[in-house]
């Protein structure tokens, strides 16, 4: 299977020094969406050392990524990386399915896809 996601390398060197931190080098990345937020749908990402039968896996910058079945058409194209900034440094995600998010950019929508929204 294809990459679904794609990870910059800046991004790939932050998760590795993530992984090996909690020592768990051979876990996988998770990468997926859920219903909620202001917009309808927010992203999760975290270490998982189970990979589910209905789960899409591949390997990037030397790190395993799985994806739930539900989320794949959802993130397709979205590109993970990593910014730094004077007030320290976090993971930034960019969709091309996002159509809309709301002001503090923790949830999103796509034309196929409304999710959940919640009152902000």
């Amino acid at each position: 299977m294809d990459q679904i996601v794609i990870i910059t390398e800046t991004a790939a060197f932050q998760i590795k020094d993530m992984l090996k931190e909690h020592g768990e080098e051979a876990a996988y990345l998770r990468v997926g969406v859920k219903g909620g937020g202001c917009s309808g749908l927010s992203y999760g990402m975290g270490i998982d050392s189970e990979v589910k039968e209905e789960d899409v896996t591949f390997e990037q910058h030397g790190i395993n990524v799985v994806v739930d079945k539900e989320s794949v058409g959802i993130l397709r194209g979205t590109k993970i990386d990593f910014k730094q900034s004077m007030m320290g440094g976090g993971f930034t995600i960019d969709n091309p399915n996002a159509i809309a998010s709301c002001g503090c950019g923790s949830s999103f929508r796509t034309a196929q896809n409304q999710g959940t929204p919640e009152n902000c």
